[in-house]
């Protein structure tokens, strides 16, 4: 997985303006206390005399680590000048200036980090320190507190960080200041002190870093939606000239302001200070003579190697781009925000600059962005232009084939496809938007509008995704035994729900919506509503017959929010609509709760997922008189930077150590739900040398997925329908938890202790635990689920009554 960090964000779903972010008051506990998901911050102390370093420091950063963009914490008290926020926030596109009393650090402010109590881990700079070289040693640092052997960083977990440690340290500085005097061991900041000297008595307790005081007035401030997979990092060659600002002066050496805080630390930490040998980092031995302009490291930054965050190439190359107008630096800056999943600033981006007709990629990006916000007839426009270039010819032909399917033109659509074949024989969402409009002969058994249901869903192709496959069979059952075309109507969600859809909605009885995870941002990105069903408000509220919401989630990751004010309205209009508006779980209530006015807030009601109650729901079903003696295991890699953060090799250790202890009891198979999943097995052979065979669960029909689940003891599962759908089969499950639904889910059954944090210091042996306490009373865990899915089918029948008199009677 690439080291790219990820946005810590909100990611609570509020719509955020461009300039939102985790200093602009987030909630540290939503998401990410569910997730346990690691928060990381870089910080350093900065007065008068320091500012030159941190601004040497976050230009060196930018320049060494440009696919690292962690929360930036700038400490400082009234010494600094007002103008040092903006020359601040120039430099990083997170940065967060917070005050602290005038010396309320003591003699050495670096100790001033103490008081940063909201992030998991800290890594503070020393003074004078820059970055030479990549820095994930620092940032995989997960539970002991380290320094680097010459004053460089001192890294903090926050788990250190208690009050017993805060008094211990108040009560050495006291000592110390008591032994060698008040003003023992100042030093001025921009002067380190000769070799030789008195290092001095270290400081007081720092007091907590003020969140709120006002910070100086500043001048300013993982799929696709189409058939193609969305941009990736932005990678560059090495650039042959060197970046200005990325080279220290020189190594530190001698005596350094921050030598007797780093050594305070050390006496009272003990042995539990870990030191690193710090090679990725140096010191300046004077000031940058002159230092870079803005506009110096903003193209410096476009010339970085490798891997590119997108914030950073955001933040730098908006500025460039608006100043030069360079199309290839717009349309950097436009793939990185359709990364992020925000469409509307690509569109605006690539709109600044002037595209020559044979800039074929540039088109390709351009066309895009803008199907992701509808605008498909301008579209279809560059992604033609983008055609006459063959490295580009065959993903754009895709984007026009997905642009014709959501139209409704499905022989506009193949067309495109085979063009796309036709320039590359392998590409695959071309090949995959072909299959999608195979024609297909007409239903033999297709029944009257009068007596049908239109059923609007995430219908997947046959080789996609096992959950969002099973999910629309789930829903019709929940309503009645037929699932098929005499009793439902089928509409995909994603395709445009235009005229010719409101006339065929309306001849219907009622219109259901689920179920699955629809809320979500950047699944299928449209305009009309900024999430999965591509329906405009106006025609929304024309539509004639009850509008069913069922069992819909709010699904967006940790560090994942909406953006467009367009996704609160339409939801807004979607609940005023409903007849029945329900959510799969309690977290999802919450969220969207917080998103309406008051007086809709009781529309929202639960209805479990139906994969859930499978047991019940399902004619015929029996539980299985013998369980195959295996346990399936299975990892999700979509939108990978968002679940593991910083942490994915130590995710794949713990598991390696889980899956060794496991299979000593049961056969350890990985059930794969979309073919991306099939990449913990080639990981954890690689890394480690254990291989598991491979369950290809997505290229199951829906039968054999839930025969599969319920023959098995135990399901290890990160996506969500890996933990719903055996439950709901009666199978005993534990959640690898990189998603907040995951916890939704195992607080509404009320059984939390199901689930473990990819991210837990201890998961292999948590996990192992669990699974072998299930395995040693498999009977009375398998009596458990039965127990908690009754509470869920509770509900459902509960809503069922309802239902039957929006449809007019169950539909058998």
């Amino acid at each position: 997985m690439s080291t790219q960090s990820s946005p810590t964000g909100p990611g609570d779903g509020t719509p955020q303006g461009p300039a939102a972010g985790p200093g602009a008051g987030a909630d540290v506990h939503s998401a990410g206390g569910l997730t346990g998901k690691r928060r990381v911050a870089f910080a350093a102390y900065a007065d008068e005399g320091r500012l030159p370093g941190v601004l040497a420091l976050l230009r060196s950063l930018a320049l060494t680590n440009p696919g690292v963009c962690e929360d930036f914490v700038v400490l400082y008290d009234a010494a600094l000048p007002a103008a040092a926020a903006e020359r601040v926030h120039a430099l990083h596109p997170r940065a967060e200036l917070r005050a602290v009393a005038r010396g309320g650090a003591g003699p050495y402010p670096l100790l001033g980090v103490l008081g940063i109590d909201d992030y998991d881990t800290v890594v503070a700079f020393c003074a004078g320190t820059v970055a030479a070289g990549p820095l994930g040693e620092l940032l995989t640092l997960r539970t002991a507190p380290a320094a680097t052997a010459a004053p460089g960083a001192l890294v903090l977990q926050r788990a250190q960080l208690t009050p017993e440690f805060r008094q211990r340290v108040a009560a050495a500085a006291a000592q110390a200041q008591a032994t060698a005097g008040p003003d023992a061991g100042r030093t001025t900041p921009a002067e380190p002190p000769t070799a030789g000297s008195t290092p001095g008595t270290p400081p007081t307790a720092a007091p907590e870093a003020s969140r709120t005081a006002a910070e100086p007035p500043a001048a300013g401030s993982a799929t696709d939606p189409g058939p193609d997979p969305g941009p990736g990092p932005e990678r560059t060659p090495p650039a042959a000239d060197a970046a200005p600002g990325s080279r220290p002066a020189g190594k530190a050496g001698g005596a350094h302001p921050d030598a007797p805080a780093l050594a305070l630390l050390k006496g009272v930490l003990g042995d539990a200070l870990r030191e690193l040998a710090g090679g990725a980092l140096a010191h300046l031995t004077e000031p940058e003579a002159p230092a870079p302009s803005d506009a110096e490291t903003q193209a410096a930054y476009l010339k970085a190697p490798g891997v590119t965050h997108p914030d950073l190439l955001v933040h730098f190359g908006t500025p460039l781009a608006a100043r030069t107008g360079d199309v290839d630096v717009a349309r950097r800056v436009a793939a990185a925000h359709i990364a992020a999943g925000h469409y509307q600033e690509a569109v605006d981006t690539m709109a600044s600059v002037t595209l020559p007709l044979a800039a074929a990629w540039p088109h390709e990006v351009y066309g895009h962005a803008l199907m992701s916000v509808s605008r498909y007839a301008e579209a279809r426009t560059h992604l033609l232009a983008a055609t006459a270039a063959a490295e580009h010819a065959a993903p754009a032909f895709a984007r026009l084939a997905h642009i014709e399917w959501v139209l409704g033109d499905d022989a506009s659509a193949q067309q495109y496809a085979l063009a796309g074949l036709d320039a590359d024989p392998t590409h695959g969402p071309s090949e995959e938007m072909r299959q999608r409009t195979v024609p297909t002969p007409a239903a033999q058994e297709s029944g009257a509008p009068a007596d049908q249901v239109t059923h609007v869903a995430f219908y997947m192709p046959h080789q996609g995704n096992a959950g969002d496959k099973l999910l629309p069979e789930s829903v019709r059952l929940a309503f009645g035994s037929d699932t098929g075309p005499r009793r439902w109507h089928s509409v995909h969600a994603h395709r445009l729900f235009d005229e010719a859809a409101l006339t065929a909605a309306n001849s219907r009885r009622a219109l259901v919506v689920g179920g699955g995870g629809l809320f979500i941002p950047d699944t299928a990105p449209n305009g009309n509503s900024a999430w999965q069903w591509n329906v405009a408000d106006d025609t929304l509220r024309r539509i004639e017959v009850p509008v069913i919401v069922y069992a819909v989630g709010f699904n967006a990751f940790d560090g994942q929010s909406y953006r467009a004010r367009r996704f609160a309205t339409a939801l807004r209009t979607l609940v005023e609509k409903s007849a029945f508006f329900g959510l799969r779980n309690h977290g999802s209530i919450e969220k969207v709760r917080a998103m309406l006015p008051p007086h809709l807030h009781d529309r929202v009601r639960f209805q479990p997922c139906p994969t859930t109650v499978t047991r019940q729901i399902t004619g015929g079903w029996t539980d299985p008189a013998v369980r195959e003696d295996t346990v399936l295991l299975n990892a999700a890699y979509d939108r990978a930077g968002l679940r593991f953060g910083h942490d994915y090799g130590h995710f794949l250790a713990e598991m390696a150590a889980a899956v060794r202890a496991i299979g000593a009891r049961a056969e350890v198979r990985c059930v794969a739900h979309a073919q991306a999943d099939e990449r913990f097995v080639f990981d954890l052979r690689r890394e480690h040398g254990i291989s598991l065979p491979v369950v290809p669960m997505y290229d199951y029909d829906n039968a054999r997925i839930t025969d599969t689940y319920a023959r098995t003891r135990l399901v290890i599962g990160m996506r969500g329908h890996a933990g719903m759908i055996p439950f709901g089969c009666g199978t005993p499950v534990v959640s690898l938890i990189s998603h907040p639904k995951m916890a939704y889910f195992l607080a509404d059954i009320d059984r939390p202790e199901w689930g473990v944090s990819v991210h837990h210091p201890h998961l292999g042996a948590r996990l192992a635990e669990q699974a072998l306490a299930v395995l040693d009373d498999h009977e009375a865990a398998v009596a458990d689920v039965h127990d908690r899915q009754q509470l869920l089918w509770k509900v459902t029948q509960a809503n069922a009554a309802d239902l039957r008199q929006l449809v007019g009677g169950p539909l058998d």
